[in-house]
């Protein structure tokens, strides 16, 4: 039995980890959200009908607790959906169709719904991810978003970057910041996304910031956690549909 609050929800299957390695390492455990069938919504969908979102505070700003609601109250009214779409090699995922991406208002050359798609082998496509920190695009993708971005933050003082990050800023002295707005439009919802979801510190005494966008070298792209943040990002898998609500952390 597993209680939240004064909720209890009986029978679910819950595993044990004796060797936990690598970047979970440390962590209590692991909390499965994914379509799978031994996953939370899919085992209690006879308590919470398969709906829940959650919603990540900025981890670099804010003290407060992120939070996470199951059942119907676990949808806002003022919420944007795109829908679900099955890989059936990768059923546990949540796949969603990426349109394009928006710098300052403008699309981005180069990035077209064709770089997003997933082929008859189940290789490529774009998830939503709560367990990746930075969004991954695949190559072409990442150096058009990436250089659309740097062209409107010539302003800003450069920085080298890392392996993972190859673009930095020092703040040093900024008082206002000022930087191009970046649009994800999904199929039937777009996602503007604030500052704090696009810079992250990477040195806060010499104030060293990074655009927290990365490239991966596979076919597949992952929008991560921190371009979450401050969404409530809703789930409803019985419509087959996620959605976005820009409310934020309330």
């Amino acid at each position: 039995m597993l209680t939240f609050g004064r909720t209890g929800v009986p029978r679910v299957a819950i595993g044990c980890g004796h060797d936990n390695e690598g970047l979970f390492n440390g962590s209590a455990g692991l909390f499965g959200l994914g379509r799978g069938g031994l996953s939370f919504p899919i085992q209690t969908a006879y308590r919470f009908r398969q709906k829940f979102s959650y919603c990540f505070v900025d981890r670099f700003v804010s003290n407060k607790p992120s939070s996470i609601v199951f059942g119907d109250l676990a949808i806002p009214r003022t919420v944007f959906f795109t829908p679900l779409i099955k890989n059936l090699n990768l059923p546990t995922f949540y796949y969603v169709e990426l349109l394009g991406i928006s710098v300052g208002g403008v699309p981005v050359r180069g990035i077209s719904a064709s770089l997003f798609r997933f082929d008859k082998t189940g290789d490529g496509g774009v998830i939503i991810d709560s367990g990746t920190s930075v969004t991954r695009l695949t190559r072409l993708a990442y150096v058009a978003l990436r250089n659309a971005f740097r062209m409107g933050t010539r302003h800003l003082k450069q920085e080298p970057g890392n392996e993972l990050l190859d673009t930095c800023y020092n703040l040093a002295g900024v008082k206002e910041l000022k930087i191009p707005t970046v649009v994800l439009h999904f199929r039937g919802a777009d996602m503007n996304l604030p500052s704090g979801n696009l810079l992250v510190p990477m040195d806060t005494d010499k104030k060293t910031y990074c655009f927290a966008f990365a490239r991966t070298t596979s076919k597949l792209s992952i929008i991560g956690n921190i371009q979450q943040q401050g969404f409530r990002i809703a789930y409803d898998l019985a419509g087959s549909r996620i959605g976005f609500s820009p409310q934020g952390c309330v």
